[in-house]
């Protein structure tokens, strides 16, 4: 009877404490609780509920943290537990919360509030990479209200509408803070993303006006700039076929520049894979604009690992471009793979311990040479290949993998003497007009129209569908090549100014089909 007595007053006198925090799967963030106790016992400090190794180092911070503002660390058993421990948990951002537990001890928190911070041994609070991708997440679940932050990650979080922040930079001032009744935000949300915008549908579309490398440098290639305009102006995915030096690089470096505005949750989903690939961004309304090189492996274009699924190339390209150069040359697994990003706009990677799903909604440039040596297409210099190397480069890409392209351009050899020419504000200006009236028609440019809305907006005249229905039995085109075809000439009409598909745009949609 003694001893159950002794047991009823010891529970009582154990308080458990908890914050939350959060941790990454893949670019989803799951909740953390983040539980401390103290009891009797032999002092010590455990961290339990399948944690890494930097949470497991977080213990030697917080210890140092601690001592060195004049926190004194009761001498009981320290237990923290992260939950639920069936999810696997990484991150520095842990320390704050874990040492907050500890600094509080058995004076109980009343607030439901989510904290992240890297801790100094000095007790200072920093940032870290993950804390905005987790706090992105978290808001786009609606998870979280408010949350308690390093202040030097307030200039990135203060994007993030609807959170309240609560900046801090030392573990005493964040201590202080939770101790309070009521907690009062100072943080302003921003919607200044360096650049211009306008409404639609009562949503801003944010685009900046600068032109570092400008399509005015392009001299001659008229019908190369006009499939590049198409491109841009519906998203569509082009292929660039010619000699070396005729320009295909300088087209695809350009088109990013000249490419439809963005959302606030696009400039800000950018930003959060910008993040995770260990970079700050900017939060300009610029869309990227991603190269890999065709050694480069699978894991590092579609993203993977051994342990965990990181970011690959093709996720850091959502909403922008992925530009692959000397495309026959990349390995057949790797193009055959990209085809499920390039239809679904999605990207999956498996592994034994995770599964991921990560965005992929690129424009994609292919660019290559009509054969090994270059010089099949050109008017002055002799091709060195047989017609065997030909036929063995061209095959390299599968009909299923081209038939994701939607314009495909052969250039033409350099003419310095052509005067004719664009820049890139003229494209970029006719691009924004043909993007406000897909948005206002069908709130998706055109390359995103599913069937049913191409039946729905893909109106041809008569004399537009007259032509298609010869061309299908000429060329025995497939379903999805009509489709193409179809979503191009929408965005030629769009550029032209006309609400119906005319027999022109058609024409000129046929013309950059695949041959």
């Amino acid at each position: 009877m003694l001893l159950f007595c002794m047991e009823n007053e010891e529970k009582k006198s154990v308080i458990v404490n908890r914050l939350k925090s959060a941790t990454l799967d893949g670019v989803t963030a799951k909740v953390v609780e983040v539980e401390g106790s103290l009891t009797k016992g032999l002092p010590g400090f455990n961290v339990v509920g399948l944690a890494s190794s930097d949470i497991q180092e977080a213990k030697e911070r917080a210890k140092n943290a601690l001592l060195a503002l004049d926190f004194e660390l009761p001498p009981k058993k320290i237990t923290i537990n992260l939950s639920p421990s069936d999810i696997k948990k990484s991150g520095t951002h842990f320390d704050l919360a874990i040492a907050l537990l500890v600094a509080l001890g058995k004076v109980e928190i009343s607030h439901d509030i989510f904290v992240f911070g890297e801790l100094g041994l000095d007790g200072r609070v920093k940032s870290s990479s993950l804390i905005f991708p987790l706090i992105l997440s978290l808001k786009e679940q609606g998870l979280i209200s408010r949350a308690i932050v390093p202040k030097d990650a307030l200039g990135a979080l203060e994007y993030i509408k609807g959170v309240s922040f609560y900046g801090v930079e030392t573990l005493s001032e964040a201590a202080a803070l939770i101790s309070q009744e009521s907690l009062v935000s100072l943080v302003d949300e921003r919607n200044n993303y360096n650049g211009e915008y306008f409404e639609l549908n009562g949503e801003r579309y944010f685009y900046t006006q600068e032109y570092p490398l400008d399509f005015s440098d392009i001299k001659g290639q008229k019908l190369a700039l006009r499939a590049a305009l198409i491109a841009a102006a519906g998203m569509h995915n082009i292929l660039l076929n010619g000699s070396p030096g005729s320009g295909k690089s300088m087209i695809a470096n350009r088109l990013s520049y000249i490419l439809p505005p963005l959302r606030q949750k696009e400039i800000l989903s950018i930003s959060k894979h910008q993040f995770l690939d260990g970079h700050e961004p900017d939060f300009k309304p610029l869309r990227p604009f991603r190269s890999p090189h065709h050694t480069a492996t699978s894991a590092a274009i579609f993203g993977g690992g051994s342990h965990s699924a990181k970011i690959g190339e093709v996720a850091l390209a959502n909403y922008g471009i992925l530009f692959f150069d000397e495309l026959p040359h990349f390995k057949s697994a790797t193009l055959e793979a990209l085809r499920e990003p390039m239809q679904d706009r999605v990207v999956n990677i498996a592994r034994v311990n995770s599964k991921v799903q990560y965005d992929a909604n690129f424009l994609f440039i292919g660019a290559m040479n009509p054969c090994p040596c270059g010089n099949l297409l050109s008017k002055t210099k002799e091709c060195r290949c047989s017609q065997v190397e030909i036929a063995r480069y061209q095959n390299r890409l599968s009909d299923p993998f081209l038939d994701r392209i939607e314009l495909f351009v052969v250039m033409q050899e350099v003419d310095f003497t052509d005067s004719t020419s664009t820049n890139s504000c003229q494209m970029h200006t006719a691009v924004l007009e043909a993007f406000k009236k897909q948005i206002v028609r069908q709130g998706v440019v055109n390359s995103a129209l599913s069937e049913a809305e191409i039946d729905r907006y893909c109106i041809l005249d008569s004399n537009a569908k007259e032509i298609l229905l010869k061309a299908t039995l000429q060329f025995s085109l497939s379903h999805r090549s009509i489709a193409n075809i179809k979503k191009v000439a929408r965005t030629i009409a769009d550029l032209n100014g006309t609400e119906l598909i005319e027999k022109i745009a058609l024409l000129e949609a046929l013309s950059f089909r695949k041959r």
